[in-house]
């Protein structure tokens, strides 16, 4: 995964920035929530490419011929079909494009078209204070897990942890995405039970890690993307969070080394609740006498006591929720559900 390529650079950075066990991740307090508008037929959707290249220009057109099919007129970005090396484009072009779309007033909603890498370079050449005076949905998943991390962080604005451009747009993510976008409904987040010949459910299961309840901001993400964020100031403060995490194509030990960076910088002592996604081929493999996702979730998140779950659909998958990244929710890890407590659009 080209995510790998700058993490370990990354986590070395970081580590040397915590300056010891339970130092805090992120600085100062958490900016004020702010709402991006809710969408309406016929707005303008701007589609982005914030980390890699991508490699067919069909998906591309599929990008916009999908907000075209969701009633919503298009405006790519002047690079969003751009290329340097696996990069969709220089950082500079690539931040451009996403400061020129918060910068349009006729732009309504940012769509990421595809994730990949890169997107945390971006973060220093990012114009915060124009984010903020024009709050708009922001949509993506995976590498702009660091996008969702860093504006939350600098603005305190609500995100949207979902689909790409360039992915999947299944009945089951336009239902979700027109509910909650364009009727500003208050979702609850369950795994659907699947039409399969079954005596009791094997699909879309959830797993409590530790029962119980708990409510707060919603934050997290892609744990790789999301830890090699660590020690700089693009990391939200997550006192009092609920954590929700996703990884694709990690080895168990990797989760667990990244869950451990995650504990002994503190992060994992302040947050009120636990949902964990989808880690999509992320096996051990035969011969490796390693430990298990569960077995890792059981190390790091049983012994805090907190509610936890595991086996949301969030991460690298056909059907997926849309989450919103700030809004507050409220979970509840033996039903395996979390439900939003306050609109997150205007």
């Amino acid at each position: 995964m080209y995510r790998r390529d700058f993490l370990g650079g990354a986590m070395a950075a970081s580590l040397l920035a915590f300056g010891g066990a339970g130092r805090a991740l992120a600085a100062g307090p958490a900016p004020t929530r702010l709402l991006p508008p809710a969408l309406r037929p016929g707005d303008m959707v701007g589609l982005v490419s914030p980390s890699s290249a991508t490699d067919d220009s069909l998906k591309l057109q599929l990008a916009a011929e999908v907000m075209q099919a969701l009633g919503f007129r298009v405006r790519a970005g002047e690079h969003y079909a751009a290329r340097r090396g696996h990069l969709a484009g220089t950082d500079a072009e690539r931040a451009g494009d996403i400061n020129r779309m918060f910068a349009d007033p006729e732009v309504k909603a940012v769509v990421c078209v595809r994730g990949g890498a890169g997107a945390a370079r971006l973060l220093p050449l990012l114009d915060y204070g124009l984010i903020r005076r024009n709050p708009k949905v922001l949509l993506g998943y995976s590498d702009i897990t660091a996008l969702h991390c860093a504006i939350q962080a600098r603005t305190g604005l609500v995100t949207f942890h979902g689909p790409i451009g360039a992915g999947s747009w299944n009945s089951f993510v336009v239902d979700q995405f027109r509910r909650l976008f364009l009727q500003r409904e208050l979702l609850e987040y369950r795994n659907p039970v699947p039409d399969e010949d079954e005596l009791v459910q094997r699909g879309n299961r959830t797993m409590a890690i530790h029962g119980g309840r708990a409510r707060g901001p919603l934050l997290g993400g892609n744990l790789s993307v999301l830890v090699g964020l660590a020690g700089s100031p693009y990391l939200p403060a997550f006192d009092g969070a609920i954590l929700f995490l996703e990884d694709v194509e990690e080895a168990p030990y990797r989760v667990d080394r990244m869950l451990t960076t995650l504990k002994l910088a503190g992060v994992l002592d302040r947050i009120a609740g636990f949902i964990f996604g989808q880690c999509t081929d992320c096996d051990p493999g035969a011969g490796h006498g390693s430990l298990s996702i569960e077995q890792v979730l059981d190390d790091h998140i049983r012994p805090l006591g907190i509610p936890a779950y595991r086996g949301a659909l969030i991460g690298h998958l056909r059907e997926q929720f849309i989450v919103p990244v700030g809004g507050m929710v409220e979970m509840d890890a033996d039903a395996g559900t979390f439900r939003l407590l306050e609109p997150v659009l205007r």
